[in-house]
């Protein structure tokens, strides 16, 4: 029988399966040949190694972000920095990548750990201001983006900048600082690794360490937690630092994984597309995994479905926002779980 400690899992399910009924809807309404449409939005992501491969390159800066939103949004701290951070942590690896003469073992740690530990100073900011001051830390994390993202592009156009180049694009990175394919036929790198043991490591510091317990416990409630004789303030300041280190990790881990010079005239919107992972997740540093998992998938499948058939890519932008609204929705299917509750209170009574 079902029990309500499964509640969020059935209510996350019938989430994505009312999204992808309402992807279907919608296709047979804009599609000359919907079946067909459907079809290829389904199967070309996972129809070769090279496709497959192509919803796991996505999927590891999301489980980045992801990972790194989920312990913020699991503090009730609702820090949307990670965007900014996650692109000027890797304009600070591409610097030590072009600049650095480094062996091809040290070299993509030297620069990877540079940028997360860029990231973790740049993301203490808005955290010692909401320790200190309790300043809101969704505005202030909002603001650095925008700064983060005017002093990248100086230091891109006058201080990294390749001018024999046909694009805005920093110089060439040396060879020995990008990381290695790891799956032939794809562009799958050594960057999966290293996401798969930050989710693990975050899933042992948030369920089987006392900072994590401080973590949850600070919250659930603030007052609570202070009350108990845990430093709220002190909790506030790490999982700052600690978010910051894992988002400056993955964006530096995506440019050198994935670039050979760093390109980026825009935010990339990894940070934003984190909260969307983290929400799916329930803040569950190991079911972000899932989550990043198929919103790569249905993104692929939406880029394979704009190519090869007459429904624009745009339609997965519609999808992502009924998930954002039904995961968001406190209400949704809560009368379920209330009769679940009762039913268990009978049969315990």
């Amino acid at each position: 029988m079902l029990k309500s400690k499964h509640f969020e899992l059935i209510r996350t399910a019938a989430v994505l399966l009312i999204s992808l009924l309402l992807t279907f809807i919608m296709i047979s309404f804009v599609s000359g040949s919907p079946l067909q449409t459907i079809g290829i939005f389904l199967y070309e992501p996972i129809s070769s190694v090279s496709h497959a491969g192509n919803v796991v390159e996505m999927a590891i800066p999301l489980m980045f972000t992801g990972l790194a939103l989920s312990l913020l949004f699991k503090m009730n701290m609702f820090n949307l920095g990670a965007e900014g951070i996650f692109y000027f942590s890797a304009l600070v690896a591409s610097a030590a990548a072009i600049h650095f003469s480094l062996n091809g073992f040290l070299h993509p740690i030297v620069a990877i750990l540079l940028g997360g530990i860029v990231g973790a100073l740049i993301s203490g900011i808005p955290g010692f201001l909401k320790a200190k001051w309790n300043a809101n830390e969704l505005v202030t994390s909002l603001m650095f983006n925008s700064i983060l993202y005017g002093v990248g592009q100086y230091i891109l156009n006058y201080k990294l900048r390749d001018a024999s180049a046909f694009q805005t694009a920093s110089f060439k990175f040396e060879p020995t600082a990008v990381l290695d394919r790891i799956i032939p036929g794809t562009r799958i790198h050594t960057g999966l690794i290293i996401v798969l043991v930050c989710i693990v490591a975050g899933h042992y510091f948030m369920y089987k360490t006392k900072w994590g317990y401080e973590l949850r416990m600070t919250g659930a409630n603030r007052e609570f937690a202070e009350y108990s004789g845990i430093k709220t303030g002190r909790v506030i300041l790490y999982v700052h630092l600690l978010a910051g280190l894992i988002a400056g990790i993955g964006g530096s881990v995506e440019v050198l994984g994935m670039y050979s010079r760093f390109q980026w005239n825009a935010l990339p919107g990894y940070g934003m597309d984190g909260a969307l992972v983290a929400m799916l997740a329930k803040n569950n540093p190991l079911a972000v995994i899932g989550s990043a998992l198929f919103l790569a998938y249905i993104r692929v499948g939406a880029d394979m479905m704009s190519r090869y058939s007459d429904v624009p890519s745009e339609l997965i932008s519609i999808i992502q926002a009924v998930i954002l609204l039904l995961v968001s929705a406190d209400q949704f299917l809560k009368f379920w779980k209330n009769r679940m509750l009762l039913k268990e209170a009978k049969m315990n009574a």
